[in-house]
């Protein structure tokens, strides 16, 4: 798939707002700092589609852009820790679970974390969250760029190793660098499969 256009549609804080669900819908989601904006500009080959920022939480409506007037790809906010009061955090937290779980056309979720990091609570728990609730996500692991391949590897064991205490089988994964482009044509690729074995 090429993206030849992507626009900015409308942001809110109401799933009842959000755009007439007639399209295929995949959001982006992750904790604060993930590298979300610029996985999501690097996808798009537009600099300042997403708004980046080194302050975490500066996502903080649910964002729609129509993708070659054919699909929905959607920003959210990040979750776990952001600078902003708890009640704000809380606000984030009930409206992006409203959207999450009633939002008819949204086809998957890109659940972006951090390959640096060893498994975080905040993402097994919220991956654990869709599971239960029978939504159909991918797991991005965003900023390889940061580690050698060996490290790479070991940190993807570790965490296939974690997710496997609780999942019968591993999620579905792609491993991407916003600075690189690695993992574009992938999720790209990924979003064109689903988007035609959808319409049948």
């Amino acid at each position: 798939m090429e993206i030849k256009e992507a626009r900015f549609i409308v942001s809110n804080t109401d799933v009842k707002k959000c755009p007439k669900p007639d399209r295929p819908e995949y959001a982006f989601i992750g904790r604060s700092n993930v590298g979300k904006s610029s996985l999501i500009n690097m996808l798009t080959d537009k600099k300042s589609l997403a708004k980046t920022s080194g302050k975490p939480g500066k996502t903080q409506l649910i964002n729609h852009f129509l993708i070659n007037e054919e699909w929905y790809l959607v920003d959210l906010p990040g979750y776990g820790y952001a600078k902003v009061p708890k009640t704000e955090r809380l606000k984030w937290e009930k409206f992006l679970r409203k959207y999450i779980l009633r939002r008819e056309n949204l086809y998957c979720l890109f659940v972006l974390i951090d390959i640096r990091h060893s498994p975080q609570k905040a993402d097994l728990e919220f991956m654990e969250w869709l599971g239960v609730n029978g939504i159909p996500f991918v797991i991005v692991f965003t900023k390889a760029d940061k580690l050698k391949p060996e490290e790479q590897e070991k940190n993807l064991k570790n965490y296939q190793e974690e997710m496997l205490k609780t999942w019968e089988t591993m999620p579905g994964f792609f491993v991407t660098s916003s600075t690189l482009g690695k993992g574009k044509s992938e999720i790209l690729n990924f979003i064109e499969t689903t988007n035609r074995s959808e319409s049948k």
